[in-house]
């Protein structure tokens, strides 16, 4: 399994979090991103720089990633894109995306897409906080057990 991460987005103790398990499971991760981000030094972790654009990181994600890999993202078009080639979608959040779900999530994501391009004001995501980021390790830690 290789762990995939749209790093642009994706907050920096969740990073943190994905450079741990890399090393402690042994598996290859890498961040995309179109922009530079700093890794430890590391023959398992990796940062791929994407050109500057709408969805560069995440059309890469999406050409690369295999069956059974894993990615770290919080982008539901991409998450769907993910779980019909058979790998793992994880939000940062700690929510796992799934066949289950993932019609329902993309398209409550539309709907509130248009809404917003009416000027209704739908706010944003609530701030990230420490329940989030235990949420993520403890998913995180049960997808990487079964696999």
């Amino acid at each position: 399994m290789h762990i995939w991460v749209d790093a642009d987005a994706c907050p920096g103790v969740i990073k943190d979090i994905l450079f741990r398990a890399a090393e402690r499971t042994k598996r290859p991760l890498t961040l995309v991103a179109n922009q530079a981000l700093r890794t430890p030094p590391s023959a398992l972790i990796r940062m791929v720089q994407v050109p500057g654009g709408f969805d560069e990181a995440d059309k890469y994600i999406a050409r690369h990633v295999q069956p059974g890999d894993l990615v770290i993202t919080a982008d539901i078009p991409l998450a769907a894109e993910i779980v019909g080639k058979d790998g793992h979608a994880l939000s940062p959040r700690g929510e796992l995306y799934g066949r289950d779900n993932i019609r329902e999530l993309l398209d409550l994501r539309n709907f509130m897409d248009t809404l917003r391009g009416t000027g209704v004001d739908t706010g944003g995501p609530a701030a990230f906080s420490a329940a989030d980021r235990q949420a993520f390790a403890n998913r995180l830690d049960r997808l990487l057990r079964q696999r």
